[in-house]
């Protein structure tokens, strides 16, 4: 059994046929999938799609990625209406040696997200091995994730391999100086990932959504814009205070060389209004009007971050730069996009909206990695334990 991580959205084409709209965790799936073809395994594949709640959704069906995935490998690959029963059952045990055939979106069954083991064990009684490249899943406790790997001996996927290995080297040894840029809306997922890699960075670039709750942390009235200052978990009665957590960040050893937060930003109405865009100073003034909000970084921090990933030796890029989908916001994580783009060092562009942003501005082809997993990817950084990778481990 071939664990996949295509949990990747549809979209309807001019036909009205549901296709992927990106292929890219399907083409980093390949050289373990052409491995096992060329070694003449029965190869089954499994995933899940989206969030639909133990409810069939048509556009929620894995027939668009088996039809992407025969176009990419040139090999017809059968697909099943189901993950388990009769269906699968005949399927299975009519393949031929290297024939390939995907199984229907696991979260059809609402025993995938409750991670029930019978329902993991059905998934794999006609199985010798699992393959497990699901990397942006292994941070879930699903049925298809650490559930079936319960069952069945289970190895990693190349792809899987791949970015263990790369974020390992962030971790551990990696080239200096060492860069982390961290943008996007909110700062929850990211505040363990910067403090676990405090002592390991040398510069951390923080703009987006995140530099809003840094820059209100120092000072700075942020009028209008958006800012994810409160966390609150409901199940485990929890609030966080997320401008006290950056306070605290930017109020250790070094912070102030270590942790770079706009010095200016560029400004729009609440209508997001690129006619209404200006550049704002904090050397000027530290009040953004109640009307406004900071919607990029400004024309000087661009220009800051481009010389520090100039002089750098590693970057990791998590997070856009602003609300670069309106015109007039886009500058920031053009900057960043096209200085990593011409970078001679190690470049890493994490997350599926970094890395869209990415592909707007740069030849992404020249980046050195694209971690496709964005809540795996930080999680690791963070230093928590995935499940499936502490599974597969033993």
């Amino acid at each position: 059994m071939y664990r996949a991580p295509y949990d990747i959205g549809t979209t309807k084409n001019e036909s009205g046929e549901y296709i992927i709209k990106d292929d890219s965790r399907i083409s980093a799936t390949l050289d373990t999938l052409r491995y096992l073809v060329d070694n003449k395994a029965k190869v089954v594949i499994i995933t899940y799609v989206g969030r639909p709640d133990g409810r069939i959704v048509e556009e929620l069906r894995t027939t668009p990625h088996a039809n992407t995935l025969s176009e990419l490998l040139g090999k017809p690959i059968k697909k099943i209406n189901d993950c388990i029963g009769p269906e699968v059952d005949a399927a299975i045990n009519n393949m031929g040696f290297g024939e390939i055939i995907m199984l229907e979106n696991t979260r059809f069954h609402p025993e995938e997200d409750e991670a029930d083991e019978k329902f993991a064990q059905e998934l794999t009684k006609n199985i010798d091995l699992i393959v497990f490249d699901g990397f942006p899943q292994a941070h879930r406790i699903h049925a298809s994730t650490t559930g079936i790997i319960k069952f069945k001996p289970a190895v990693a996927g190349f792809y899987f391999e791949k970015e263990v290995n790369t974020l390992n080297k962030i971790l551990e040894n990696p080239q200096r100086p060492l860069t982390i840029i961290i943008g996007g809306a909110k700062v929850s997922d990211k505040v363990d990932a910067i403090n676990n890699l405090y002592d390991i960075a040398d510069k951390f670039l923080i703009g987006g959504g995140t530099a809003n709750v840094f820059l209100k942390a120092a000072g700075i009235d942020m009028g209008g814009s958006f800012l994810e200052d409160v966390f609150i978990d409901e199940k485990k009665k929890i609030k966080k205070d997320w401008v006290e957590y950056a306070s605290e960040i930017m109020n250790k050893k070094d912070a102030p060389n270590k942790i770079i937060i706009p010095i200016d930003v560029i400004i729009g109405d609440k209508n997001k209004n690129e006619h209404s865009a200006y550049n704002l100073s904090f050397q000027d003034n530290r009040i953004i009007p109640q009307n406004s909000m900071a919607l990029d970084i400004g024309i000087d921090t661009r220009q800051l971050f481009e010389d520090i990933i100039r002089s750098s030796n590693t970057i990791f890029w998590n997070g856009p730069m602003g609300m670069f989908e309106q015109k007039g916001f886009e500058g920031g994580t053009q900057v960043v996009a096209k200085a990593m783009e011409i970078s001679s060092s190690t470049t890493i562009i994490g997350g599926g909206d970094t890395i869209d942003a990415a592909k707007k501005y740069c030849d992404i082809n020249k980046i050195t990695m694209l971690s496709l997993a964005g809540g795996a990817t930080l999680e690791f950084l963070a230093g928590k334990k995935l499940p499936v990778l502490e599974l597969l481990k033993k």
